[in-house]
């Protein structure tokens, strides 16, 4: 196609409208018309990255193939695209401060005052144009996080402005807007849209396309005052209504022609219609299962939408793929801490104990990988629900009493997981774990093989505790044996029992790598192990 495309999408009215799921959305769109097309995040806060956030301020935590802890759109992205991203793809405003002034410290501005203009917002373009120079991609996504109009945001909007001027011709801002239904005057209202834009004008920037995110159908007089007041093409406000699921937005946008437009601002050809079989496949396997099975996920979040976003598609895809529908029930381990094993697990064909930092609700977590172990239902541990499924068994198989990890109690008799001895001389946080794609040997014979049906596998971690090898025979002997093996550091990276149905811990992040077009084989495993779970005759021995 000759030169890289800028698309920029900005958010206005208020936050969490789903420029995320819009921003993947467009790309999937311009992708099934035969372009290469990449995601970038601009995030506004002074984080370097969301690694060291916490779940209640930021939701999940996404990684990424080389290692970079980013945020939660990331997820979306590659779950529409079917393509990795890298620390290329989620910039914060840290990040940039940070370049501008290491690049001070070096002299590499012969002296001058560094400034917002042109200091600040030259790295900002930079790290724009970058995946752009990089991967030589046909458009380039920006969505840009927050809201136009907050303080923290104007030097992207600023950085946007001069992308205008600079790259005449090859640039698109989408803005997508709020218009709210008033029950009482029965009406949508247009008000916010237009002081959103008009936000977006005092600063310098004339979105071309505007995208409304509401709860009923825009009519065309609505369209036609938007138009009118935001100074669009009334083909150029595009309807997104409120969807069933974040997969009908891309056939939503594809009826608003929101591909279309962008293609004529740019002004590059609207030939074939974009290739969506299997999307649309998906799509109707997702929402006609021939079966169903609910899955209990224990965690210390769990009162929180986004803190496990990327389980819970992950459960959507192998659900898909089974012909299956998963019903997810959030457990707080808390309360299994404070109640102990009550009705909580009543009618659960699964249970997986999520991922996570910290002691809190760890003892709920252990009692609950006890009941899926002794009531043989499939169990699937990730990350820290792996270490948790070592300390139980170490604890009540082994008879190793008070055996834990050094992460909860430094003094444990029985240190079964442990911290890597590389890790134990790092005092900072932000990207000192083990992060990113390592690689795996799999064990003949074994679920992990049944899972993969392949000897080598590259999986995403997050973490700097390990299992503790000094322990790996006694293990073994008992039941619990390792999987999969990280040969290059002779670390376990999967353990599973043999006596059990489908008992699986990973010291890895599958639902990193699970997309709607290669759904994890983890998952897929472990939903049609519970499917097996949930078809057994009431009278079968457990």
């Amino acid at each position: 196609m000759g030169k890289t495309k800028y698309i920029f999408v900005t958010g206005g009215v208020t936050s969490s409208l789903g420029k995320g799921i819009i921003s993947a959305s467009l790309g999937k769109l311009l992708q099934a018309r035969g372009y290469s097309v990449t995601i970038q995040k601009l995030d506004p806060y002074i984080n370097i990255d969301p690694g060291t956030l916490n779940p209640y301020e930021h939701g999940e935590c996404f990684v990424t193939e080389d290692g970079a802890e980013t945020d939660l759109d990331l997820g979306h992205y590659e779950r529409f695209s079917n393509s990795p991203t890298s620390q290329e793809n989620n910039v914060t405003t840290g990040k940039i401060y940070q370049a501008v002034i290491d690049k001070e410290r070096r002299g590499d501005y012969l002296g001058s005052t560094v400034q917002v203009i042109p200091h600040i917002t030259d790295e900002i373009k930079y790290r724009i144009k970058l995946l752009g120079n990089k991967g030589n991609y046909d458009f380039v996504i920006t969505e840009i996080g927050g809201t136009v109009g907050d303080i923290e945001s104007l030097p992207y909007i600023e950085a946007v402005r001069q992308m205008r001027w600079e790259l005449l011709g090859n640039t698109v801002v989408v803005h997508l807007t709020l218009v709210p239904y008033l029950a009482a005057a029965q009406e949508l209202k247009t008000k916010p849209t237009q002081h959103s834009v008009k936000t977006m004008l005092e600063q310098g920037v004339q979105p071309d396309i505007i995208v409304c995110r509401t709860e009923m159908p825009l009519t065309e007089n609505l369209k036609s005052k938007i138009a009118l007041f935001c100074n669009v093409d009334v083909a150029s406000v595009i309807e997104s209504i409120d969807a069933e699921t974040i997969y009908d937005v891309p056939l939503l946008m594809l009826e608003e022609k929101l591909d279309v437009e962008v293609l004529k601002k740019l002004k590059l050809p609207v030939e074939n219609e974009p290739e969506l079989i299997k999307w649309k496949e998906f799509l109707n396997k997702y929402k006609n299962p021939t079966s169903e099975v609910t899955i209990g996920l224990v965690g210390k979040y769990v009162e929180l939408k986004d803190a496990y976003k990327s389980i819970s598609e992950s459960f959507i895809h192998a659900g898909t793929e089974n012909d299956c529908r998963v019903n997810v029930r959030m457990i707080h381990s808390e309360e299994i801490e404070d109640l102990g094993i009550v009705n909580q697990f009543d009618g659960l064909d699964g249970i997986l104990v999520a991922p996570g930092f910290g002691s809190r609700g760890i003892e709920g977590k252990i009692k609950a990988i006890t009941y899926a172990r002794e009531n043989k239902i499939p169990f699937l541990g990730i990350c820290l629900g792996m270490q948790c499924a070592v300390i139980e068994f170490a604890r009540n198989v082994l008879d190793f009493d008070k055996a834990n990890s050094t992460e909860f109690n430094s003094k444990t008799p029985f240190p079964v997981i442990d911290m890597m001895e590389d890790q134990k001389k790092i005092s900072g946080l932000g990207g000192t774990m083990r992060l990113g794609s390592f690689g795996c040997k799999v064990t003949t014979e074994t679920h992990a093989w049944d899972i993969y049906k392949e000897e080598k596998i590259a999986e995403r971690h997050r973490h700097r505790y390990e299992f503790n090898n000094k322990y790996l025979e006694d293990f073994r002997n008992a039941g619990m044996i390792e999987s999969g093996i990280n040969t290059q550091g002779d670390l376990v990276e999967i353990v599973e029992l043999k006596n059990h149905p489908w008992f699986v811990g990973v010291q890895f992040h599958p639902e990193y790598k699970s997309t709607v077009a290669n759904p994890h084989p983890v998952f897929v495993n472990f939903v049609k192990a519970a499917m097996s779970y949930h078809d057994q005759p009431l009278d079968a021995e457990n």
